[in-house]
């Protein structure tokens, strides 16, 4: 190798660390209504926003207040088809950019599962 040869430079763009990495299936684009709520220094903060994608353990979410990864929310999201909002008590945040979220889902019954599979 010619000692004064440059070196190419390789340029990449930067992404959040793991980000795209821990998705654990596909997503599916969604436009559902939701509200969610998550308590901080003692008080219950509520926001609104809307679900904008969806995968089988998880949320992508663009609300109006911010969240902090590892925060436990509950989430109210408004779902063609069903009377009542769709609850989601036990979801924890997994990352957060801005006004854009993800959520990781904990629990969900068997009828939740197969009423959200039909989405996928």
């Amino acid at each position: 190798m010619d000692p004064h040869a440059i070196a190419p430079i390789a340029t990449a763009v930067a992404e959040l660390p793991g980000h795209s990495d821990r998705r654990h299936g596909s997503r599916t684009p969604t436009f559902f209504s939701l509200f969610y709520s998550y308590m901080d220094s003692g008080q219950t903060l509520i926001g609104d926003g809307t679900v904008t994608d969806l995968s089988s353990s998880g949320f992508g979410i663009r609300g109006n207040r911010s969240v902090v990864p590892g925060m436990n929310v509950t989430l109210s999201i408004d779902i063609p088809g069903m009377e009542k909002p769709f609850s989601i008590t036990q979801s924890r945040v997994s990352w957060a950019e801005g006004c854009r979220f993800g959520v990781e889902i904990k629990t969900l019954t068997l009828e939740e599962k197969n009423y959200l599979r039909f989405f996928l």
